[in-house]
């Protein structure tokens, strides 16, 4: 077994349970159960978590835009040009 690094977790008291449950089943330790997690979820490239308070920024600045109108003089390009190049 490689060397190994210790860290220290702070968890929610039902992932708490849920890790203990799943090691049992698994037959393992809970330190190589989180090691397994967190090999799947990096090499997975599974986001977990959103933060929604940049969705939120993101919405404020589209409507933002929406709010000033119109661009002043137009777009100079028809949708057909597009398919023209």
């Amino acid at each position: 077994m490689p060397r190994m690094i210790r860290k220290q977790v702070y968890i929610a008291p039902y992932q708490d349970v849920l890790l203990k449950q799943r090691a049992k089943e698994l037959n393992v330790t809970e330190a190589e159960l989180v090691r397994r997690a967190i090999e799947l979820y990096t090499s997975s490239g599974i986001t977990a978590y959103r933060d929604l308070r940049y969705w939120e920024k993101e919405k404020a600045f589209i409507d933002s835009l929406i709010a000033r109108g119109h661009v002043k003089g137009g777009r100079q390009w028809r949708r057909e040009d597009l398919y023209e190049r």
